[in-house]
């Protein structure tokens, strides 16, 4: 049977695969549109199984918010290369998944590429490559708001306790975009973090305490603690001429006497009172509300949203990124 550039178009249309692979497709299939839909999805199916191990680390993440301005989705469509990432299928498959996951509100990741499996097998077919909905995120809120940044690179959704102007919304989802922060405020935090983020301060505060003692004692002997923080330094600005061999060892053993002494004599109540500043760092640094606001470092999120509005404030958030 003779395949003509009309029925080739018209398979096309239905599934968005290339000329050749259409034209391929209904002469094998003798010009049956059916069979060679399923011919096409099949072929789909064994590209995705065939690059199902390849790394997908470009994409598009994109978010929406649904006609109640109070539930938002985010996902994250994953692919190979940038090159696709720009396709004009791919990011209309982007946003058909986000809708959907708008509408349908699956429970979780695992519910949504169920959902759209067909349409994102298919689609790597016609495209050539790995493509998986590699992340899903909602948020809920009295007032939600959807911010993409850098064409499609990054996604946030921001919830707020009351309605506000959309610029309000948006501007904080540019400062969830740009500060990546890991909770709404330091309540939100979770403990498991916290005692991470305290045990790291006590460590760097007892490490630094010993150096500055060690260091002390190395230039009270005229030797430049910089010239002898490592034994590859040491061999180096010995062989330089900048050590002597007897300053060098002499540096050596101030290195480790001093900081064994050092080490013993720590005051713990010290270290702790300077690991809570460090932990209440942390949370300036990573809490949303108690960020420094990047369009004026004078205030921080919870004071600019107090001057819109006297009890405004996030209550939730969710980011998405190519990156991550």
């Amino acid at each position: 049977m003779a395949i003509t550039a009309q029925d080739v178009n018209k398979l096309r249309q239905m599934t968005g695969a290339g000329m050749m692979d259409c034209k391929k497709a209904l002469t094998e299939a003798n010009g049956d549109f059916d069979a060679a839909v399923d011919a096409l999805r099949k072929r789909g199916q064994a590209i995705a199984s065939k690059r199902a191990d390849r790394e997908v680390t470009e994409g598009a993440c994109i978010a929406k918010v649904d006609a109640s301005g109070k539930y938002g989705a985010a996902i994250k469509l994953s692919c190979e290369t940038d090159f696709v990432a720009t396709n004009a299928q791919f990011v209309d498959l982007a946003k058909q998944v986000l809708d959907i996951a708008l509408a349908q509100k699956p429970a979780d990741l695992a519910a949504l590429q169920a959902i759209v499996a067909d349409e994102v097998t298919r689609l790597s077919g016609v495209i050539g490559e790995k493509i998986a909905v590699s992340e899903y995120k909602v948020v809920e809120g009295e007032s939600v708001t959807a911010y993409i940044h850098m064409n499609n690179k990054i996604a946030v959704l921001v919830a707020l306790n009351q309605a506000a102007d959309a610029q309000v919304g948006k501007n904080i989802g540019m400062q969830v975009a740009s500060m990546s922060p890991i909770a709404v405020d330091a309540a939100s935090v979770s403990q498991e973090t916290i005692d991470r983020e305290l045990k790291v301060a006590v460590e760097k505060t007892k490490d630094e305490l010993v150096k500055k003692a060690v260091d002390a004692a190395l230039n009270k002997a005229g030797i430049n603690p910089a010239h002898v923080d490592t034994d590859e330094h040491i061999e180096s600005n010995t062989a330089k001429g900048w050590l002597t061999p007897e300053q060098a060892q002499q540096a050596r053993d101030i290195k480790t006497t001093e900081a064994e002494k050092a080490a013993a004599n720590i005051k713990e109540q010290m270290v702790q009172n300077i690991a809570q500043g460090r932990l209440k760092k942390f949370f300036k640094d990573s809490c949303l509300m108690e960020q420094e606001y990047c369009f004026d470092s004078k205030q921080t999120i919870s004071q600019y949203l107090t001057s819109v509005s006297k009890d405004l404030k996030a209550t939730a958030f969710c980011r998405l990124s190519l990156k991550d």
